[in-house]
């Protein structure tokens, strides 16, 4: 969810952003999106630093 919130805050489409950290926009709607069941895919620690650095934001506020 907070993928979501910072990308839409930033007007960023999906595109833009899967482009921006080096994956692809379905994997990037993946991590975005929670499955039937409502869990939501988890990235790996160096997606998460790429999403921290293209968000210009600390690792930890991805987190919380």
């Amino acid at each position: 969810m907070r993928i979501k919130e910072l990308r839409k805050a930033r007007k960023w489409t999906q595109a833009e952003l899967a482009e921006r950290i080096g994956v692809s926009r379905v994997h990037l709607a993946n991590l975005e999106s929670a499955d039937a069941a409502g869990h939501h895919r988890t990235p790996s620690l160096a997606t998460l630093e790429k999403l921290a650095k293209a968000f210009k934001v600390p690792l930890a506020k991805l987190l919380t």
